[in-house]
């Protein structure tokens, strides 16, 4: 059977290219609940994001900028949601 993958509207902006890579690696997941991004504290899937960082990098961006970027973006989330309850 031939399956496709849904296609994902083009990334528009720095922090969205960052934001997908660290979803594709695994780094960072949603909140079921309320959205929120929250960090999955893998350092595996650090690794990796970092490794795609590098190498999958959007035009006209060197290596060390997308690299910068992912790590800005991985330091803004934190790895609890804000609206769930501590329980």
């Amino acid at each position: 059977m031939l399956m496709t993958r849904e296609r994902r509207p083009p990334i528009r902006t720095m922090r969205g290219w960052a934001i997908h890579v660290l979803q594709e690696a695994g780094v960072i997941r949603e909140c079921e609940e309320h959205g929120w991004l929250q960090d999955r504290a893998d350092p595996h899937a650090r690794e990796r994001a970092f490794d795609i960082a590098r190498v999958d990098l959007p035009e006209g961006v060197s290596p060390d900028i997308a690299a910068a970027e992912v790590r800005d973006v991985l330091n803004s989330i934190g790895d609890t949601c804000p609206e769930c309850s501590p329980d």
